[in-house]
């Protein structure tokens, strides 16, 4: 098995300059860019059914 994975990108200013947080705990990380603090989480996996995007449904009619 593989180690973890890390994230590239900052999700708030896309700089790449990251570190593990020693604050946070597990999954926290910092950017050196706009010194902001996030935590990542694995939620789970989603059902091969599930075909939501976040956006208006393509089903909507006037």
């Amino acid at each position: 098995m593989s180690e973890r994975a890390a994230p590239f990108h900052c999700p708030y200013c896309g700089d790449e300059d990251l570190r593990p947080s020693t604050e946070g705990g597990h999954g926290s990380w910092e950017c050196g860019s706009c010194r902001r603090a996030f935590q990542l989480k694995f939620l789970g996996l989603l059902s091969g059914s599930s075909t939501t995007s976040g956006g208006p449904s393509d089903d909507h009619r006037d």
